[in-house]
């Protein structure tokens, strides 16, 4: 029998799926940008960053009109950031998912493009929600930037890359990637709380979750890098090593890093006390986090 949150993944991903195409399947793309953006889109991701905004939503007992089309747009950040960081002048991989990366088969400069148009269409797609109240936009569409901006996402990826062949310490790698991997999934909880109209205190109860499995996401990241094969993970496995990149078990050992991570897991779930659940789906995500093997 399926438990809680594998029915919530089962019955909510076609819907993102559905919602993404929808989004993709405009008459005025050209057709071969709009092929290099599908390739990406519908490449087999497990969708864990706009799920996470439709289960804090659910876990606070709301319906949001507009919820699929914000976590829709979470996902096109998230996708345009994978094209990047897979070009030969970031981390130059060869595999995302299992397939052949997107500029492997597009070429370069059109995986470039499609990364830039997934990009702006994701804040089109905010900017254009039907039933949310423009302040609320406007701060979503605010809060989408910084996470995947020059203070967010794009800060993490540029101090990643200043970090390689360094030795960097524990401190100076969780701001990596606080920054590169735990600023987008923050937003995606607070969006379902700016969504969700909470108060102050909830939403620094589910900033502080947020942050906890961000990092308890990437710790996993990097002991799955040491210890599983390309075909588990999809990618190349022992990538962070070749890239000469500090990571978790390498500061703290293997052992050392998943202490760690559930440390990380731990305070996580404790942040959730304030729902009254022991079921939640945030606590059933932060341990479907830290036991994932891809």
């Amino acid at each position: 029998m399926k438990n809680k949150l594998d029915q919530f993944i089962e019955k909510n991903t076609p819907r993102i799926n559905d919602t993404l195409h929808t989004i993709l399947m405009r008459k005025d793309i050209p057709e071969s940008l709009q092929a290099a953006m599908l390739y990406s889109v519908h490449a087999g991701g497990k969708r864990i960053r706009p799920l996470l905004v439709l289960a804090t939503l659910e876990d606070l007992g709301v319906h949001a009109e507009d919820a699929l089309e914000v976590a829709a747009a979470i996902e096109l950040i998230h996708t345009y950031s994978l094209i990047h960081d897979d070009l030969p002048s970031m981390d130059d991989d060869d595999l995302r998912r299992g397939k052949p990366t997107n500029h492997k088969v597009y070429g370069e400069a059109l995986a470039i493009l499609a990364g830039d148009a997934l990009q702006t269409l994701a804040f089109e797609t905010l900017a254009s929600l039907p039933n949310t109240r423009p302040e609320k936009t406007i701060e979503l569409i605010r809060l989408l930037a910084i996470a995947s901006g020059a203070n967010g996402m794009v800060a993490g990826q540029v101090l990643d890359l200043e970090g390689e062949k360094k030795s960097l310490s524990l401190q100076e790698l969780e701001l990596i990637h606080l920054n590169k991997t735990g600023a987008l999934l923050t937003f995606c909880i607070v969006s379902g709380g700016i969504l969700a109209d909470i108060d102050v205190e909830k939403m620094k109860a589910i900033k502080a979750y947020a942050e906890n499995i961000g990092l308890a996401f990437q710790i996993q990241d990097d002991i799955l890098d040491v210890t599983s094969t390309t075909e588990e993970l999809g990618k190349n496995a022992g990538s962070d090593e070749s890239s000469e990149k500090t990571t978790y078990p390498i500061v703290l050992g293997l052992e050392g890093a998943r202490k760690q991570l559930m440390h990380h897991h731990l305070l996580a779930k404790q942040s959730l006390a304030f729902l009254e659940k022991d079921d939640s789906l945030l606590a059933l995500f932060a341990d479907y986090i830290v036991e994932r093997n891809f």
